[in-house]
């Protein structure tokens, strides 16, 4: 090997073992605050979610960056952000297939808890998408320069139609109502809630940079349900026979039947990205048609189910932290208007919620929980108006807004649900009491 080969390959050896050294940094302190934060949020009384997302917030330039900014630089800028990101992205698609495989969506086999759950999902979706872009077509000091008010008022629409449905699921989880009714309920009209989003976030995104072309977007939506009937009617009977194969249970996983796991829920990931309703929910499809594998949930959660939550999930949170700064920010008209999109937003999620399950029947206890799980909004909206931000139809004010919006929606679940839940005869898990 000439000199210059060698001098070559050592100068890449560097550079790899800087990386590394650069990326196992942000992964301890992240790890670490993100316990302190989640052990913080339950003494407070909130979900260890809450505690976790706001971390991620305050070790980007909104606390962290202003405080010590050489120091935020050398931590995060030192190396290029794309390991980091991808570990998020994986974290979250783990997540999401835990979240499916722990709920029991037998519910769904009485008829009334169907209909409540298109009503809830179609009136969660529609109200707050009105007033959202209602919203973004009047605030016109809000957009950015030479901004077009219709695509940015079908932006902050779709984000106002979000519902957060990994952090709903966590604190869901920790509440107790995964097998529950109203759990399945909420879980179930906020993913039909969510993937209806996804598609109105591709559908805005075109409109961003091309003229809409109708028949892609219709057959867009009918790729996404030939998926969805094809992981039920093939991928369910196969997957069953496998997991029962292999006989799960008690914290034992077998390494090759977890290897086939890993594999299903990333190729069900690669799926759904190309149908541009974003990877994640391929990991939920894949745990909702083994919800009823009752061996294979409690051996997940036993050997990956606390490594993801906390290892990965604290990733995404910080790399959604790191793109976010409260001190945009710099006027108290900007707080006005700050106030103006959180009272909006809530309106129409809560209120478009409440109503419909009402309408259905249910009591002003169930319909107020579910118009405030609907409501949880935390991180999967950040999806939604980075995209924005990145086509340059939202500006960073109303970027940093809408992640006000997404933090207070999230903080107010866990009260709520503290308050309400006992008034219908549901007793809190001792990790949430007073």
């Amino acid at each position: 090997m000439s000199t210059a080969a060698s001098a070559l390959n050592a100068a890449s050896v560097h550079q790899t073992e800087a990386l590394l050294f650069f990326t196992l940094l942000q992964l301890a302190i992240i790890i670490l605050a993100a316990r302190a934060g989640g052990e913080l949020a339950l003494r407070l009384g909130q979900s260890s979610a809450v505690g976790e997302i706001i971390t991620g917030i305050l070790l980007g330039p909104s606390l962290f960056g202003w405080l010590a900014p050489d120091l935020f630089d050398l931590v995060f800028r030192s190396a290029p952000s794309e390991p980091m990101q991808m570990l998020s992205q994986i974290g979250l698609l783990l997540l999401m297939f835990q979240i499916g495989l722990e709920f029991d969506f037998g519910h769904l086999n009485e008829r009334k808890h169907r209909t409540t759950v298109i009503w809830v999902a179609s009136a969660g979706l529609l109200l707050p998408f009105a007033l959202g872009f209602g919203f973004g077509w009047l605030a016109t000091p809000l957009l950015p320069a030479g901004g077009d008010r219709l695509i940015s008022g079908l932006f902050i629409a779709t984000a106002f139609s979000i519902t957060a449905l990994p952090i709903l699921g966590r604190i869901m989880i920790e509440f107790q109502l995964t097998r529950t009714a109203l759990g399945v309920i909420a879980i179930s009209a906020a993913a039909l809630n969510d993937v209806v989003g996804w598609l109105l976030l591709a559908l805005v995104s075109t409109l961003a940079v091309s003229q809409l072309d109708a028949m892609a977007f219709l057959t867009k939506i009918a790729l996404v349900l030939l998926f969805f009937a094809f992981s039920w009617l093939v991928v369910r009977p196969l997957a069953k026979r496998l997991v029962r194969r292999a006989r799960p249970g008690r914290g034992r996983l077998p390494p090759n039947l977890m290897g086939a796991i890993l594999a299903l829920i990333f190729v069900a990931g690669m799926s759904t990205y190309q149908l541009g309703i974003f990877a994640i929910f391929g990991g939920f499809v894949m745990g909702v048609i083994l919800h009823d594998e009752h061996g294979l949930r409690e051996a997940w959660n036993t050997r990956v189910g606390h490594f993801v939550t906390v290892f990965f999930l604290p990733i995404f949170f910080t790399y959604t932290g790191l793109r976010t700064d409260i001190g945009s920010l710099d006027s108290l008209a900007a707080w006005g208007w700050c106030a103006l999109v959180i009272a909006l937003a809530t309106i129409g999620k809560f209120g478009g919620s409440y109503l419909a399950a009402r309408r259905c029947g249910l009591g002003h206890h169930e319909a107020g929980i579910l118009g405030v799980m609907m409501n949880t909004r935390a991180l999967m909206e950040l999806v939604v108006i980075n995209v924005g931000y990145d086509l340059g139809v939202i500006s960073q004010q109303m970027f940093t807004m809408l992640v006000i919006m997404a933090i207070v929606s999230t903080i107010v679940t866990t009260p709520c649900l503290r308050w309400w839940l006992p008034k219908i005869g549901h007793p809190l898990p001792t990790a949430v009491r007073e």
